[in-house]
């Protein structure tokens, strides 16, 4: 059965509607993996049903991986390198019969080569792209593959060393060093073990006596290894190498991109920043994996009057919506969500943004380049004479910006953008510090959007938590609500790497500039007042979007604690 009409027969079966299957297909132009699996990702269908019904459709016996731990020495008889090779992974013996389970059973090649290499007769079964990625991670012990990385590092390491501080290095020793097979597959498998992780930055850091690298998990870094600090170099040009870079340039910071392709041909980008510090370059890589993208806002953590809030104001003809927050809150996400939803075949949109952080079909998008002239003001300048309906600023970062950027909104286009603002109430003050006159803030902005990312508690080993009733009230629910909540922790189990949460979901503070919130603006109200106006129009602050989420089972009280501020 063709992958392609997967969706089709998904339909007939009624198993999906025809909405949901083009839900899934525009999704899937971004993220670039199978519809079976997009489907999942997007809740339109189980992993169950879809495995029982891709049974159905082969007329083969189906198997949902995740529920098996089958014997380290059946699983050794197919090389990890075959399984990712035929997308076939063994599960169980019987007599000389192997059992597989594949995604393509009809590749009778692929059936025929691992007859020849078990010398055993393969009994076919049916699985799920996510069900066999999910056995490969479980299955094998990649780990040991770093560890024999390291290990052929320092076993050949005589011939590499440190150059002391003032020493010159030449340009061919740099490429000879990063040329050496051992780091090459240190570099390689770093990288694709923090792809299966889930990570969203990778962290090397060299110091004076030794080197780490770290991952970023969930918003939380973790110590992954520490390579033979006698390799930072080589392990430093390898990835200048792989970015494009100039090796030979050390003392200045340096900007790059890494493509690489995946198993099951999964495209996953790096980008690449490099940072001369005392002791050697630290290089920190952002993974953008398109798979992991979510655009779907009703699953991108909005409550019900949240999300009805903020999709009226991206509605609108024209006017200014603002989502603020941290480095790393997610900002980039919501806009990409809401530009999803608006990107229409009768709509122009447009994007300055620094950086490009995903390329989506049907819109725009401009990288910026400073040091040339083009900046987030050239850009939105050159917009308006583009006939735009949509402009998307990556950032208001100064006056310029903010004031085109009001203009533009002021004068039949509706622009998105993010500030740096611990709230939303704050925002107003931050616009009128960069010189923007009340009257103009007041007139443009629609809505301002506050949010940060909270950790998700891992469903694997979800406990009970008998936190004190007293520390739900502190943290404003009301006393009889804490008496009936049923928090939950996580104990921590391998599936999370023992730290008890498993994703992550965004909180949201969500307030219209309404009618009274523009007369306070105009009367140069400060961001209390705003916010004590917006709450009393039905505005949950962030703390009270984490209580939500703690009622709701989806994270912990630490987590809410750890990442909201008292209102």
């Amino acid at each position: 059965m063709a992958n392609e009409r997967i969706g089709e027969q998904l339909v007939k079966n009624a198993l999906i509607t025809t909405e949901q299957l083009l839900d899934a297909q525009k999704a899937q132009k971004v993220s670039g993996i199978r519809l079976g699996s997009q489907l999942v990702k997007l809740g339109h269908i189980t992993e169950e049903q879809l495995v029982e019904f891709l049974g159905r459709q082969y007329r083969l016996p189906a198997i949902i991986l995740k529920s098996l731990s089958p014997d380290p020495e059946i699983v050794k008889l197919i090389p990890i390198n075959v399984v990712q090779k035929y997308h076939a992974i063994p599960f169980d013996r019987n007599g000389s019969t192997l059992k597989v389970a594949m995604t393509d059973p009809t590749n009778i090649f692929a059936v025929d080569d691992l007859k020849f290499l078990t010398g055993y007769s393969i009994e076919v079964y049916v699985t799920s792209e996510d069900s066999l990625k999910w056995a490969i991670d479980h299955f094998y012990d990649q780990s040991a593959s770093l560890d024999d990385a390291l290990s052929s590092m320092e076993e050949g390491a005589g011939s590499v060393e440190v150059a002391m501080e003032g020493d010159e290095i030449a340009v061919g020793d740099l490429e000879k060093e990063a040329d050496q097979a051992p780091v090459i597959k240190l570099v390689n498998l770093t990288l694709v073990d923090a792809i299966k992780k889930g990570a969203s930055d990778i962290h090397i850091e060299p110091y004076e006596k030794f080197m780490r690298i770290r991952y970023r998990l969930d918003g939380m870094l973790i110590e992954a290894m520490k390579p033979p600090v006698r390799l930072k170099n080589a392990l430093v040009s390898r990835l200048k190498i792989m970015a494009k870079l100039d090796i030979a340039e050390r003392r200045l910071p340096q900007d790059g991109r890494i493509k690489l392709k995946v198993q099951g041909g999964k495209e996953v980008e790096f980008r690449v920043s490099v940072l001369p510090t005392l002791y050697g370059e630290k290089v920190v890589l952002r993974i953008l994996d398109k798979s992991n993208l979510q655009l779907d806002m009703t699953k991108l953590g909005f409550e019900e009057e949240a999300l009805a809030r903020f999709k009226e104001a991206i509605y609108k003809p024209w006017g200014m919506v603002l989502v603020t927050g941290p480095t790393g809150s997610g900002k980039t996400t919501t806009l990409y969500s809401a530009l999803s939803e608006l990107n229409k075949i009768d709509r122009n949109i447009s994007t300055a943004e620094d950086p490009v952080e995903f390329n989506l079909p049907g819109v725009n998008q401009v990288q910026m380049h400073e040091e040339i002239g083009l900046t987030f003001a050239s850009s939105l300048r050159s917009f308006l004479r583009q006939d735009p309906d949509i402009i998307l600023v990556g950032e208001i970062r100064d006056f310029e910006t903010a004031e085109i950027g009001i203009k533009a909104a002021l004068t039949g286009h509706l622009v998105l953008s993010t500030l740096h603002t611990n709230d939303a109430p704050s925002t107003i003050n931050r616009l009128l510090n960069m010189g923007i006159e009340p009257f103009l803030v007041a007139s443009s902005v629609n809505l301002i959007v506050a949010q940060r990312l909270a950790r998700k508690v891992c469903p694997q080993c979800k406990t009970r938590d008998d936190s004190s009733v007293e520390t739900l009230h502190q943290m404003g629910m009301d006393l009889e609500t804490a008496q009936k909540a049923e928090c939950v922790t996580g104990k921590g189990c391998p599936a999370c790497g023992n730290t008890g949460y498993k994703g992550r979901i965004a909180l949201y503070e969500v307030m219209p500039v309404t009618e009274a919130v523009r007369e306070l603006i105009l009367m140069g109200a400060s961001a209390s007042e705003i916010k004590n106006q917006a709450i009393s129009q039905g505005m949950k602050t962030l703390r009270q979007s984490g209580l939500t989420k703690i009622l709701d089972g989806t994270t912990s009280v630490a987590e809410i604690l750890r990442t909201t501020m008292a209102d």
